[in-house]
This record gives C-alpha cells, structure tokens and sequence, in this order.
C-alpha cells in the first residue's frame, strides 16, 4: 500500500513537473479545511489526502491550498486553479476528483442567528435551528429544535451546486469521470476552537457549533443529539444525490458516520479522542476515515461495485 502522492497546482508549473503518468491513478482534488495544506492544520489535525493509501501507485493535485478559511462550496471564485484543471480542454484527463465540500456550509447554517442585528426574526427557511418559541413537542426529541424550512433550502443549495461541479467537470477532457465525495463525522459542541495563528475571526477561528447551540439556549444534554441529527441529515442528502445517477450521473459518496471514531469529551477545549478540536479530526482520527474512504475510492475505480457499510458500525 503507497500513500497518495500529493502535489499542488503550482508543482505542475515547475521545472521538472511531477511526472503523472508514472501514478496508476490521477486524481484532483479541492475541499474545505479537511484538505488543507496549510502547515499550522497539518501539524494540528492532518490533511485526510496525506493519510490515504493505494494499492496502485496514485497522486492527487489538490488546489485547497493552505488557506485557514472555512472554504464554502460555491467559492470556485477563489479556487481558479481548480476549475481550470477540471473544467478547461486542455487541463490533464484526471481519472477522478475527490472533494471535501458541504460540512462548512452546514456550519454556517447552524450559525445564522433567530434575529438580524434590527430585532427582525430571521425566517425559519433561511436557518436550521429554532428559537425557544417555535421548538416542537418535546415528544419529537431534538428534531423540536430542528428547522426543517431551513433544511430545504440548504438541501437545495447542495444539490444546485454539486450539479454545478459535475457540469463544470464535463465540460474537460474528465468528462463523466467518478467524483467523489465524503460525509463528515460528528462532532462534540465544545469549547475547542482552533490555535492557528493568525485567523483572527470568530467564524473561522471557533468554537463553531458550540456558541450557536448556546445562542438558541439549546439544553446542553441534547447538544450532542442536535449535532448527530444535523450530520446524520447530510449524510443521507449526499447519499440520496449519489444514488440519482440522472441528475448526479459519477458522483460516489462515502459514508463516514459509519466509521467507528472515539469521541471527544464533552465540556473539553483541547484535543479529545479522535478530535484535535470541535470540529477537525486529529491524526488518528484523520486516519481512520482516509483509510475507509480509500478502499471506497479504489474500488470505484477498479469498477468494484461497493457495498455501503453495516448500519452497525455507527458510532
């Protein structure tokens, strides 16, 4: 088993470029944090791409960068290296795209506050939680906090915009090539934001899930509950997407609730289990899943039909 090779956009530009016809597999890559090349995230909670291995020898050019930034789906603006490779007639035949995109979009609809700064109640269809006067009958459990309005425009936010991508990747010489996706874990809200220097802002900086469950005076016992609730949700999104081969025709997603991971205790502020804070994976954590989710990814690619994981792995 070798480790993904892992180049940047920049490494094809040099003199000598890396030679990619020397690897079996040729994947570009693009995400959020999770693929970060940034050396404070890699030294903290590790880059998912640097802990996959294959069989056959295989590369990734990642363009995620090593921006600190929560990056958002439809930021393709700020990754022209990306869409190039993907999109343009010339760009390399890559033989799959892997991408880490969704989990920071949820992030930030469970954000978005009950009220604007002027008092106005926000309407329910443009956040996922509920304030205090609209939570449901305690007999439905956390889905009472739940704003289902809100979910159906992120839902539909989602699937406009991986659509997007599966055109944009059509339009190269990767045309109808395998993309591939990841669910996330569930993360523990807690008081664990991030110790890179120099991100300065609440939002990217955190705690993240853990002051906006505060904000809607969530009872701390179902923060949890919420937070499973909320990855559980996408979880099934991308899975019911992939599963609709007409409108998501090559997309492969990899369920990664399924993989058995140590949480993080709550109320702690450091790294806990298999958590570097509340919402990275650390090393060992990092490793569990990219070791899952290689065996997915090469298996699709060697034209295995995969088999989705036991329901009874769930953590």
């Amino acid at each position: 088993m070798d480790h993904l090779a892992c180049f940047t956009p920049g490494d094809l530009q040099s003199h000598p470029a890396p030679d990619l016809a020397r690897f079996r597999w040729r994947l570009l890559a693009q995400g959020d944090s999770w693929f970060s090349t940034a050396d404070d995230k890699i030294k903290a909670h590790a880059n998912l791409l640097q802990e996959m291995v294959y069989k056959d020898p295989s590369c990734a050019v990642n363009c995620a960068g090593k921006g600190g930034a929560l990056s958002h789906l439809v930021d393709l603006e700020s990754a022209p290296d990306f869409v190039r490779l993907l999109s343009s007639p010339d760009a390399p035949a890559w033989d799959g795209v892997l991408l880490s995109m969704g989990g920071n979009d949820l992030i930030s609809a469970a954000q978005t506050p009950a009220h604007q700064a002027d008092g106005q109640r926000v309407p329910l269809h443009l956040r996922l939680l509920r304030h205090q006067t609209e939570w449901g009958a305690p007999s439905t459990g956390v889905a009472r906090y739940f704003s289902e309005p809100g979910w159906a425009t992120y839902s539909e936010y989602l699937r406009t915009n991986v659509r997007h991508l599966l055109t944009l990747r059509d339009q190269g010489a990767s045309v109808g090539k395998p993309v591939f996706m990841h669910c996330y874990a569930v993360p523990m809200p807690r008081p664990a934001g991030s110790d890179d220097v120099g991100l300065g802002a609440d939002q990217f900086s955190g705690p993240w899930l853990y002051p906006a469950l505060k904000a809607y005076a969530l009872p701390a016992a179902d923060w949890a509950a919420v937070s499973r609730l909320m990855v559980f949700h996408l979880a099934l999104l991308l899975k019911s997407m992939a599963a609709d081969k007409e409108q998501f025709p090559g997309l492969h997603v990899f369920d990664s609730t399924t993989v058995p991971l140590a949480p993080a205790t709550p109320g702690s502020s450091g790294s806990s289990g298999d958590w570097h804070n509340e919402i990275h994976l650390n090393h060992s954590g990092c490793f569990k899943i990219a070791r899952a989710w290689s065996e997915h990814v090469e298996a699709v690619l060697n034209g295995v039909k995969t088999v989705e994981p036991s329901s009874k792995r769930r953590s």
